[in-house]
């Protein structure tokens, strides 16, 4: 049995990571993340761990030696947050691309400008398409559990897929909050050795990465690379259950709330859904229908799963705490919107843009979303196109 302990969701990380033991993490600070590699630095300063950590220039260089390291063989991990994000965008391409399980701690913070430094998705929602597996926390136990579990999913032989492990910044990373730590051998033991597949060190059978591929097989390479997202979402429910079974948190692509004879649901990612559960055991208590539907995984999109939870809803409300710029609404409302099309589900819905950089998301506006809710219910139309909540007048 593990222990439970007061940390900070940085250090919580942090620890799950000196409890993974990667042989690799090459890394550039930057807030919120900085606590992550600089508390992790001082354990392989300590000799806790086996890693070799390579303090690098920038963030594109960072993941440039992840890249490296991962493709040599190696167990990698990193973390990053917003623009340190946004300056690895050509390097995320190419790990996803070569198939290379490198696993990478996002504390979620507001892209610039102009410059701000606290939480809102607009990094990760940036980095939807570049084909990393993305799991979204809701508190600091959750962003400790998804790391762990990141690896064996990541990992995994039928998927082999980089992955995003996400969590709020400030909101989650400098939070205290008293989790269940794992013992290390049991942690070490659940996730097992790494298996290299194909590394570039095996020089018995010499291979070549990144070649210039042009319009003669890229598209085949394209869709071949598509092919191991199913197995991906597959991994994200066996991994979960799977740590269920050892340490009694199960995990899966969503989480519904009270969803089963709700009338009203509202839909979030991220540590807003702690305060959105809240308010609907609230408006339960008050007679209201109300339930909140969790995202969990965004990548691969669990596009089934959600629609099934929604199916029987009279209205939904989808949070984004992201904007997209010039669309029709947020990336998560896009996303929502096209599941239930695909499967016939004709469901007013409203889109309500949040808390961009930092602002505070209070429960009586996640109140007000469902008061909106029942009136879109009883006429039937949606507000168009989107609503900012908590948006001074």
């Amino acid at each position: 049995m593990g222990n439970r302990v007061a940390l900070e969701g940085n250090e919580a990380v942090a620890e799950a990571m000196r409890q993974i033991n990667p042989d690799v993490v090459a890394a550039y600070p930057i807030t919120p993340s900085t606590e992550i590699v600089q508390t992790f630095a001082q354990f392989v300063a300590d000799g806790r761990v086996d890693t070799n950590f390579v303090a690098v220039e920038s963030e594109h260089s960072a993941m440039s030696a992840c890249l490296a390291a991962a493709v040599a063989g190696g167990r990698v991990m990193n973390a990053t947050s917003a623009n340190g994000l946004a300056l690895m965008w050509e390097i995320l391409y190419i790990v996803s691309s070569l198939r290379q399980p490198v696993i990478l701690t996002v504390v979620n913070r507001a892209l610039s400008g102009n410059i701000n430094i606290h939480c809102d998705h607009s990094d990760t929602m940036g980095a939807r398409d570049t084909g990393w597996v993305q799991l979204y926390a809701e508190d600091v136990q959750e962003a400790y559990d998804n790391l762990i579990q990141a690896v064996c999913i990541g990992e995994n032989m039928d998927v082999r897929l980089p992955v995003m492990s996400c969590m709020d910044g400030f909101l989650l990373s400098h939070s205290y909050e008293l989790l269940q730590v794992e013992e290390d051998e049991a942690v070490r033991e659940w996730i097992g050795p790494y298996e290299a597949d194909m590394p570039m060190l095996d020089i018995d059978n010499p291979r070549t990465y990144g070649p210039l591929d042009l319009y003669d097989f890229y598209f085949e390479h394209k869709r071949s690379q598509m092919e191991g997202y199913p197995p991906a979402k597959q991994a994200i429910v066996d991994e979960g259950e799977r740590f269920g079974q050892a340490f009694g948190r199960e995990y899966g692509l969503v989480e519904e709330f009270m969803c089963d004879d709700a009338e009203f649901i509202g839909i979030a990612m991220g540590s807003t859904c702690g305060t959105l559960r809240d308010v609907v055991q609230h408006l339960r208590d008050e007679g209201v229908r109300a339930g909140m539907l969790k995202i969990r995984a965004f990548r691969p999109f669990p596009t089934e799963e959600i629609v099934a939870a929604l199916r029987g809803a009279s209205a939904i409300a989808v949070l984004d705490r992201a904007a997209s710029f010039g669309a029709h609404a947020g990336p998560l409302y896009h996303e929502i919107t096209s599941a239930l099309y695909s499967f016939g589900e004709q469901i007013p819905t409203n889109n309500y843009i949040y808390g961009l950089g930092g602002r505070e998301i209070l429960p009586e506006d996640l109140r007000s979303v469902f008061e909106d809710l029942q009136q879109v219910a009883a006429s039937g139309q949606p507000a168009d196109p989107v609503s900012f909540l908590g948006l001074r007048e």
